[in-house]
């Protein structure tokens, strides 16, 4: 089943992820030519010369922070690698390094990190961005292990949970949580990942109360590919709820094997509206701002789709939505023309 079109009206927020266009000023145009008013850029890449002139012409400036992925950490730390069922040291899947949630120094480091951001630069926002599990989920067929199942998270998960378990190998415990356990287990690690949530909205609150706290976020429902945003991903949505001002689903549809079907992209915003009892009403506090793919990114994203793909990003419950990623958009003009007019027709 498809969603119907929905008629255009003016929408409030239109973006870019990846960079200052300074190609765009160096053609002489301005980001009002383009209908864009806000401008994500990397934690390490914003400065206040970046913010000033973004600023300057009316855009606002959101940091996006890395939380779970900042792998040079395990160079001096190995004891943060996530560990496997198997009771050795997770591979990365695909490449994809995940960090453990419970480790004291890398919460920590990554904590002060973040108010460092918001504490020296002056932005109206800051994104969560890799925040779940040790697993590789942006692609068609995700790669999800099972993990942490250091003796420092079992532990944590015995205390909490007032649980006792036997004097066992690790590969032992992780059969035994992933089954007897396993609800437990669930509902323990996803209440891992909220904390962390629950922390960077009090830094927020701390260092710069009127910045807004967004997350990127995977785009799949609760059913999707077996209840993986929880069961694997430890991603539960409603429980960060309580801390986060804007949700940005990731619905890269080309990417996601969903290349010749981009209302995919409108089916999972609607889907997160409903689950969270967002509307896309102007009085709510809670915003959906989805991230779409224009990026040739696995399969290439055409410039006659780029509407489209606008089209279902921009319909509601979203009341903002950006594009990804202006760091290799740039060098396909047609397509930066094609987002240009239709972020003007719903300005």
């Amino acid at each position: 089943m498809r969603l119907k079109a929905e008629k255009r009206i003016p929408f409030p927020l239109r973006g870019i992820y990846g960079g200052v266009p300074t190609q765009l000023f160096e053609r002489g145009k301005t980001l009002s030519d383009y209908g864009i008013n806000a401008v994500w850029l990397r934690s390490g890449d914003v400065t206040a010369q970046s913010i000033t002139l973004l600023k300057s012409q009316g855009a606002r400036v959101f940091a996006e922070f890395n939380t779970l992925h900042e792998a040079a950490y395990l160079k001096e730390h190995p004891d943060a690698a996530p560990v496997g069922v198997d009771g050795r040291v997770c591979p990365p899947p695909d490449g994809w390094q995940g960090v453990c949630p419970t480790h004291p120094g890398y919460r920590a480091a990554r904590m002060e990190a973040f108010r460092a951001v918001l504490a020296g630069h002056d932005i109206d926002g800051i994104w969560l961005d890799y925040h779940h599990s040790h697993a590789s989920w942006e692609q068609a067929v995700p790669n999800l292990p099972d993990t942490c199942f250091c003796a420092r998270c079992i532990t944590h998960f015995a205390r909490e949970n007032k649980t006792k378990l036997p004097d066992a190998t690790i590969p032992e415990l992780a059969r035994l949580l992933l089954n007897r356990h396993k609800k437990a287990w669930i509902a323990w690690r996803c209440g891992v990942f909220t904390d962390w949530v629950r922390s960077f909205r009090a830094v927020v609150d701390e260092t710069r109360p009127r910045a807004l706290l967004g997350t990127f976020h995977c785009p799949w429902n609760d059913l999707d590919f077996d209840g993986a945003l929880r069961e694997k991903l430890a991603i539960d949505l409603k429980a960060q709820a309580k801390y986060i001002d804007v949700f940005s689903p990731m619905p890269y549809h080309a990417r996601f094997g969903q290349a010749t079907d981009p209302a995919w992209i409108s089916e999972k915003t609607a889907w997160l509206g409903k689950h969270l009892g967002i509307r896309g009403k102007a009085a709510e506090r809670q915003k959906i701002w989805p991230i779409v793919q224009l990026s040739d990114w696995g399969e290439p994203v055409p410039p006659a789709q780029v509407k489209t793909v606008l089209d279902h990003g921009t319909r509601p419950p979203a009341t903002g939505a950006l594009v990804f990623a202006w760091s290799s958009l740039h060098g396909q003009w047609d397509k930066v023309e094609e987002l240009g007019a239709f972020y003007r027709s719903v300005m």
